[in-house]
């Protein structure tokens, strides 16, 4: 496999800061000889601290959101081989696809290079907590990266040991069966759980990331209803997720806009984020670039959202009483007065022109931007925010509000719905700081909409999508071709109409056809570059069960 060029290369090597609340001091090494390092906990470490930060970044900048915001129907994008996502239109040889999987493979291979390499060269030098504490962060980023490989592309090849397929010239690997993939992940995962610490530096993982992160791994394979094991896997969910909400000390952050503002970081609510510094290319958050609307909220040219909007249905699903709704989507009247501060602040309209009269922000296709993830200019925010497609604003990939509706889903099992006391009050709690009425029963539709709306525009939504599709196929495919993805709002033309900036002033119109999502679309195609190294891995090509040890 291709994924195999990134084996035995840490290219990235971080060092923990002087600062105790930070440990992306970036020192660049040209390579990492095992045999050579690993003597003590501080370089163990600094090895675990490269896994939260470049080897993903080809994921956040483009699948994470693309796969799952955008193929969820959430997020209207229309454009190029981008755009394909919204219309189901991609085939293997799409190149954010590619990237996708070779950034996740990345990933994978740097956490083996420890995994494999590290304690061989740290015994002797290093006590054994120390080393399975090092083991831990890695197995855990491993298994966080095949959780999204697996969900995204089902049936693929379990790399354990990278180095030995190099030196055995062994890289032929076949697809391994998706009950394999669970069932790996969630021994890595029960390994992290046994051996991360119970608090950390902010930015590293913890006892309570990898319960976390297990109760979703169990949750997603109980949803498999026809599994021997979904009973028991929705009970091991429940206890799991119990477990993080009542005894790691987090809690939900009071405000959800500083969720995603860069002074709040590795906040009280964070499990697992991804680690971003502005300045270069590749170290830092990309997704402001890829959101935002305009240079008037960046200070610079890498503002590529303006055609980016809310879906029709994701819009219809956001109550306008919800306290939420600012903080995901730019509307007309919303003031941001974090945003291009020398100006007073920033209020979004329809349309806006300079001084001059000419047009420098157009309407969106469903006259709304997005907001999540969208912080604002380097003048707004010294040493945080940069070109470079570089923001210091973490991507959450756990965060506490996740456990919270886990635990209610979990619940839920397979019934039809549950007035459980305690999925209830997780579940209200997140209702409560959206300023959103409680309810006193739960079906999956309140819990599915509910998380869609929470984690709008964060690059998970598909694989709650994928979840109902293993509890009913027929309901996901439903629920996608219901989104009337095709609809637009136009100019209404001809004398008297409403102002360009009231809403009012356009209709809703029809203006591609209608998506049509089917079975097979529910995976993605394994990327071609990789099936013409590995007949292996074409389709139709045997999964087969991985052999543990």
């Amino acid at each position: 496999m291709k994924v195999i060029r990134y084996i035995y290369m840490l290219t990235l090597m971080v060092a923990l800061g002087a600062c105790s609340d930070e440990f992306l001091e970036v020192i660049p090494q040209d390579r990492l000889v095992a045999d050579n390092y690993f003597r003590n906990e501080k370089e163990i470490k600094s090895a675990t601290a490269s896994l939260y930060n470049l080897a993903w970044f080809g994921y956040n900048d483009k699948l994470a959101w693309m796969g799952g915001d955008v193929m969820s129907g959430d997020l209207h994008h229309t454009w190029d081989q981008e755009g394909q996502f919204f219309f189901f239109s991609f085939n293997e040889g799409n190149s954010h696809i590619s990237s996708g999987w070779n950034s996740l493979f990345r990933v994978v291979s740097y956490a083996n290079s420890i995994i494999n390499d590290m304690p061989r060269a740290a015994e002797g030098n290093v006590e054994q907590k120390v080393i399975d504490e090092g083991l831990a962060e890695a197995r855990f980023i491993r298994a966080a990266a095949y959780y999204f490989l697996t969900e995204y592309f089902g049936e693929l090849p379990i790399v354990e040991n990278s180095t030995e397929l190099v030196t055995s010239n062994n890289m032929l690997l076949p697809k391994n069966t998706q009950s394999s993939l669970y069932e790996f992940m969630i021994r890595d995962l029960e390994f992290a759980a046994a051996n991360l610490r119970t608090s950390d530096q902010p930015g590293r993982v913890t006892q309570w990331s990898a319960k976390g992160m297990l109760a979703k791994v169990y949750l997603t394979r109980a949803q498999h209803l026809n599994s021997s094991t979904s009973s028991q896997d929705f009970e091991e969910a429940k206890k799991l997720a119990a477990d993080v909400i009542e005894n790691s000390g987090l809690s939900l952050m009071n405000n959800y806009a500083n969720l995603f503002h860069v002074d709040y970081n590795n906040n009280e609510e964070t499990l697992f984020a991804l680690q971003w510094m502005s300045g270069n290319y590749g170290l830092g958050n990309s997704r402001q670039a890829n959101y935002a609307r305009n240079s008037l909220i960046t200070g610079n040219t890498e503002a590529w959202g303006g055609g980016k909007s809310a879906s029709l249905s994701l819009l219809n699903a956001i109550s306008k009483n919800d306290a939420r709704r600012a903080s995901i989507i730019m509307e007309s009247g919303n003031f941001y007065p974090e945003i291009n501060q020398e100006e007073g602040g920033y209020t979004y309209n329809i349309v806006t022109y300079d001084d001059g009269g000419q047009q420098i922000e157009s309407a969106a296709p469903l006259l709304n931007n997005i907001k999540k993830y969208v912080v604002g200019s380097a003048q707004d925010f010294p040493g945080k925010v940069s070109t470079n497609q570089a923001v210091e604003l973490n991507t959450y990939m756990l965060r506490l509000a996740d456990v919270y509706l886990v635990y209610a889903e979990a619940v839920l099992g397979a019934s039809a719905s549950t007035s459980d006391t305690k999925a209830l009050q997780y579940f209200n709690a997140i209702r409560d700081r959206a300023s959103l009425p409680s309810l006193s029963t739960l079906t999956f539709e309140d819990i599915f909409n509910e998380r869609r709306v929470e984690f709008a525009f964060e690059g998970i939504n598909w694989f709650d999508v994928k979840r109902l599709y293993y509890r009913n196929a027929s309901a996901a495919l439903n629920y996608l071709n219901a989104q009337k993805r095709g609809m637009i709002y136009q100019r209404i033309q001809g004398d008297n109409v409403p102002d360009e900036n009231s809403v009012d002033g356009y209709v809703l119109e029809q203006n591609t056809a209608e998506v049509l999502v089917t079975e097979g679309d529910m995976f993605l195609p394994i990327p071609s570059s990789e099936v013409l190294n590995n007949a292996l891995l074409a389709p139709g090509a045997e999964a087969v069960a991985y052999e543990f040890d």
